[in-house]
């Protein structure tokens, strides 16, 4: 009898033996799904070791697949590709989610095309049809000007998620579940590359995406040369500076600061918008900041409906306060 295709799984992500921060943030999706169509929720852990293993039951799996050898204590793209396909043929997951980071944009369009099924790419949300129990994705298209719904009529269903577009569960230790080690012979973990070496990018500001502070400027803060401002101002909080599109259109400042559909998700634990009015698009970037602070001149604007604290004011008037007040509580510390 043919086995039927049913639970949702992770892939999570090791990184020197410690989970990465996106695998919790896929079982916060996964667990909505999985408990949506009444089936399990596992995370799939490839590494050579993992510290605190039993911790992505205590963000919500109810099992963990671990496939321990020394070879995966690097990215190993057909590896990892061939690991995960030899599971789901045997397993068989209705659906698969994983991160929109460098190793989960290469493992998955690899091991789709091998399980000839289909992916969607870059999903901010997802719901399920309730009649075919179908995984709808759900992600932008046309540069951010439309959500796009898509439907795979294939299984596995998979997709990629961007990252920071959704907080982990709550830590719970009392959680319970089953950790199964999974072994293969070693053919499989042979490798046409070569690892050489691992050097880390030190060229770029704060990684906007790893920020616990974010203050981005829109289109209020009316002239390019405000950027200096805030960039001034993330410095002294630790943070980055974010943009909306509308001022990296104008070429104001680089796209790798642009936030929302067409730009980077993000989730710090504070979001300052100065002179963004919070158009749909931008929102969808940044709605799941912890604490937002919102400056603009226009008290209807739709940014207030999302913030903790709205202050209706000209832009260009608060930043040299707010630049000065932080200058002056380093001074009293």
């Amino acid at each position: 009898m043919k086995k039927e295709y049913k639970g949702v799984w992770t892939i999570a992500e090791v990184k020197e033996g410690k989970i990465n921060s996106v695998s919790y943030e896929l079982l916060a999706w996964g667990k909505d799904l999985a408990e949506k169509l009444n089936v399990e929720l596992s995370s799939v852990v490839l590494s050579d070791k993992v510290e605190e293993i039993e911790s992505l039951i205590h963000y919500g799996a109810d099992k963990i697949y671990y496939i321990e050898h020394k070879k995966l204590a690097h990215f190993y793209p057909d590896i990892h590709t061939n690991i995960l396909k030899n599971m789901v043929e045997e397993l068989k997951p209705e659906i698969i989610l994983a991160s929109a980071t460098t190793m989960g944009r290469t493992i998955m369009p690899a091991l789709a095309a091998k399980l000839n099924t289909g992916l969607t790419a870059d999903c901010t949300n997802f719901e399920i049809d309730e009649k075919t129990r179908s995984l709808i994705q759900i992600r932008p298209a046309i540069g951010g000007n439309v959500m796009a719904k898509i439907k795979t009529v294939t299984k596995p269903q998979m997709a990629t998620v961007r990252p920071k577009s959704k907080q982990p569960l709550e830590k719970d230790e009392n959680r319970n579940g089953e950790i199964i080690k999974k072994e293969y012979e070693n053919e499989i973990y042979e490798s046409k590359y070569k690892w050489i070496n691992f050097e880390k990018d030190r060229s770029s500001e704060q990684p906007i995406q790893q920020s616990d502070v974010i203050i981005a400027g829109g289109k209020g803060i009316k002239k390019p040369e405000n950027f200096k401002q805030l960039q001034r101002i993330a410095e002294k909080l630790n943070g980055a500076v974010g943009a909306t599109r509308a001022v990296v259109d104008m070429g104001w400042i680089d796209y790798s600061h642009q936030i929302g559909l067409s730009g980077k998700t993000v989730s710090p634990k504070l979001y300052i918008a100065v002179g963004i009015s919070g158009a749909v698009q931008h929102i969808a970037g940044m709605s799941s900041s912890k604490h937002i602070i919102s400056i603009n001149k226009d008290p209807e604007a739709p940014i207030f409906k999302i913030s903790d604290l709205g202050i209706v004011a000209d832009a260009t008037d608060i930043l040299p306060l707010l630049e000065k007040e932080i200058k002056s509580g380093d001074k009293n510390e």
